[in-house]
């Protein structure tokens, strides 16, 4: 049986974070600290200790509880190795060197506690979209960990105009600016409903990663997270 099970065995690496495999990331603490979204540890070995992480200041509380981006995380330390996943979304590796990029808020997954972290509003977003649309942005030198719904597509916005829907769009790199486009053709189109309308576009000098889905369906947020100050009693 020890033989047919064998192509499940750990990954070994030296890295921090480590995809064990398409869909699940081992991260060796090793004395370290990580942060990752809330409730996504699926299995740990050896000492691991888990607490809320909190929103990081109140600047970063006030924008959370206004703009309702940004993702519950948890802070993981310890000396053992720790398995993060999300519904079986595909995990992949980003390792920043002193960069930025920006993250659509649910395809965070994890990334170390030394990167720094804020919530941005998408440039050109604010007047098309209600008060505007805001991601995750990412900066500082470690690994972060990314979801996607399926395997993404890297674009060269520098390659050729760029556009994706919002949701589709999971990150993208320091250099890229963004813009919002109104096809008014496509209200005309029936099925998918009026959001294919608006979408995002990209330019400058890097890229934007794609995935082949508009997010996975969530459930209807409760009447308190709906309140601003219960998001912000709720850290």
């Amino acid at each position: 049986m020890q033989t047919t099970l064998a192509q499940y065995n750990e990954t070994q690496s030296s890295d921090g974070f480590t995809l064990q495999n398409s869909k699940l990331l081992k991260v060796s603490l090793s004395g370290n600290t990580i942060q990752a979204k809330l409730g996504s540890m699926v299995a740990y070995q050896g000492d691991a200790t888990f607490e809320h992480a909190g929103s990081g200041g109140m600047g970063r509380m006030l924008k959370k509880a206004v703009t309702g981006e940004g993702q519950s995380l948890m802070k993981v330390s310890g000396s053992g190795e720790v398995f993060l996943a999300d519904n079986a979304q595909d995990v992949h590796l980003i390792y920043l060197e002193g960069e930025k990029i920006t993250v659509n808020g649910p395809n965070l997954l994890a990334f170390d506690a030394d990167i720094d972290w804020d919530i941005e509003r998408v440039q050109g977003a604010s007047s098309m979209m209600g008060g505007g649309l805001y991601n995750t942005s990412l900066k500082g030198t470690g690994w972060v960990a990314i979801l996607s719904d399926g395997p993404p597509v890297l674009l060269n916005v520098a390659g050729a105009p760029t556009f994706a829907d919002a949701q589709a769009a999971i990150t993208w790199s320091e250099g890229v600016t963004t813009s919002m486009k109104t096809d008014f053709k496509m209200k005309n189109l029936m099925g998918r409903g009026s959001g294919e309308s608006i979408q995002m576009g990209f330019q400058g000098t890097g890229w934007v990663l794609v995935q082949p889905s508009e997010g996975q369906i969530t459930a209807e947020p409760s009447s308190s997270s709906n309140n601003p100050l219960g998001n912000l009693l709720g850290g």
